[in-house]
């Protein structure tokens, strides 16, 4: 699968969340603004990338994947957002751009965090696909973003942060008698539970059988560890003007990390194990599964 399948749906998913967003002349403006502000700031569109190389492998077409495509993005723009505020991570750069509320105000920034939540929804519903499917791949998403996905995983972290352990962090914490089984959790809620949801919108899409779910599972639990991880790593390897974030961010804030914990050299040996269980799990698969290699080579390659 080439580069210039991945250029074509990520075209085809900035236009389709272009059209989503309302228009930034329409009134409230500064909403609206804000909201377009914390999605059309480029970024990797690993998520829409995944659900069109899934579809695509079950023999969807680009056309009947853009609404899910477009919506996932929106509910991990919306995720970016609120992550960004003080109350959260606090952070002022994303994707090379002044974080929302840094651009606009805190309160705007809440108020366009819930509207594109609201709006990745809406966007759903309006996909191309018959009524039950439509219906199973909305459940996935509320799942994905509810307490059993992203904002569990971010509450999770928030207990995990700094001055709630400690300046050694939660690591060493009496109530997780296993850290790295508790880092796992936390991050397959906070980061995988979306990009596995992006998978199984594709999945639900081509009308995936029990063994196809069951091996894209596999492969997408994998992948969403992997990308935390290597996100992990770029944090202390990488810099701000590369990453388009702040680097060093983790190790300021004592937060739980992978190579806090286990050290950098194991992260990456960790990294390579979840690789080889994705070209696994993805050998199982009876698809066309060629995009769906490429975008796990990305994950574990990527440097930002």
């Amino acid at each position: 699968m080439t580069d210039a399948t991945f250029a074509r749906w990520t075209t085809r998913v900035e236009a389709a969340l272009d059209k989503a967003l309302p228009s930034p002349d329409d009134s409230p403006r500064r909403l609206h603004g804000a909201m377009r502000h914390g999605v059309l700031n480029g970024g990797k569109r690993m998520r829409p990338l995944l659900v069109y190389a899934t579809g695509t492998a079950l023999g969807v077409a680009d056309a009947e994947l853009d609404a899910a495509a477009a919506a996932v993005e929106l509910m991990h723009c919306y995720s970016l957002v609120h992550d960004d505020l003080p109350a959260m991570d606090d952070d002022v750069l994303r994707r090379g751009q002044p974080t929302v509320h840094v651009a606009y105000d805190e309160a705007t920034a809440i108020l366009a965090g819930d509207a594109l939540q609201s709006l990745a929804f809406e966007a759903l519903a309006a996909a191309p696909q018959p009524a039950e499917r439509r219906i199973g791949m909305l459940a996935e998403l509320a799942r994905a973003a509810g307490v059993a996905g992203m904002c569990g995983g971010q509450a999770l972290d928030i207990d995990a942060t700094g001055g709630t352990c400690g300046p050694d962090g939660w690591s060493h914490a009496k109530d997780h008698a296993d850290p790295l089984l508790h880092l796992e959790r936390l991050h397959a809620l906070k980061t995988g539970a979306l990009l596995r949801c992006a998978v199984r919108l594709g999945a639900i899409a081509g009308g995936a059988d029990a063994a196809s779910h069951a091996a894209l599972d596999r492969y997408a639990d994998a992948l969403g560890l992997a990308f935390q991880i290597k996100d992990d790593l770029l944090d202390i390897e990488g810099d701000a003007a590369t990453l388009g974030k702040t680097a060093g961010k983790d190790v300021a804030q004592h937060k739980a990390t992978f190579p806090a914990l286990l050290g950098a050299d194991a992260s990456r040996q960790r990294l390579a194990e979840l690789s080889a269980t994705m070209q696994a799990a993805l050998q199982e698969l009876r698809a066309d599964s060629r995009a769906l290699t490429a975008l796990a080579c990305r994950v574990v390659e990527r440097t930002h």
